[in-house]
């Protein structure tokens, strides 16, 4: 079995986020054979077309790059208002400039979410799949990990303590190594 290599990030600026805490589970839970780097949306700014004309800014040229280089992509989402947070949706409108030459297009990707709530951002993640039509990027439908009452799941370090949720994290890795595999060329 090859390695792959898989892009992470999360989709909270927040630093002690329950997001930025579950891709840190996913780094220390990754399968053999698996390795997930994480990129940090702090340097992403803002998407403006009369920006993108000018060039890109840094930290998106870093972080389309980034996606480029990777096997997969992982993105780690809270919901906010029942529905995906600006900070995510940012990303993928910067990763999906210009049409012609996507880094997120023919892109595997995955999808998780915590949330102190009980949809555990079953929402957000919805709203995200359909962003994922136009990046023509394939998202992996199932098992999907929706970490509700989060607040219960971590502890005052950020560490993901709940073990049935750490298995199902474990599961959900292995899964999405397969499902990236499958896109692989050749």
């Amino acid at each position: 079995m090859s390695a792959i290599n898989v892009l992470g990030f999360a989709g909270s600026l927040r630093r002690a986020s329950y997001n930025r805490a579950l891709l840190e589970a996913a780094v220390e839970l990754a399968p053999e054979g698996m390795a997930i780097t994480t990129f940090d949306l702090l340097e992403v700014p803002l998407y403006n077309g009369d920006v993108e004309a000018a060039g890109d800014p840094e930290g998106v040229g870093r972080f389309k790059q980034a996606i480029r280089a990777a096997n997969g992509v992982l993105m780690v989402t809270p919901e906010y208002n029942h529905g995906v947070p600006g900070v995510m949706k940012n990303a993928i409108d910067w990763a999906s400039r210009p049409p012609s030459d996507a880094a997120l297009a023919k892109k595997p990707v995955a999808l998780i979410g915590a949330s102190p709530g009980i949809t555990g951002s079953a929402r957000g993640q919805s709203q995200l799949r359909q962003a994922f039509e136009f990046t023509n990027s394939y998202c992996m439908p199932q098992p999907e990990v929706l970490v509700f009452r989060a607040n219960e799941k971590f502890d005052a370090d950020g560490r993901l303590t709940d073990e049935r949720t750490r298995q199902n994290l474990a599961k959900f890795l292995a899964a999405f190594g397969d499902w990236v595999r499958h896109w692989l060329p050749g």
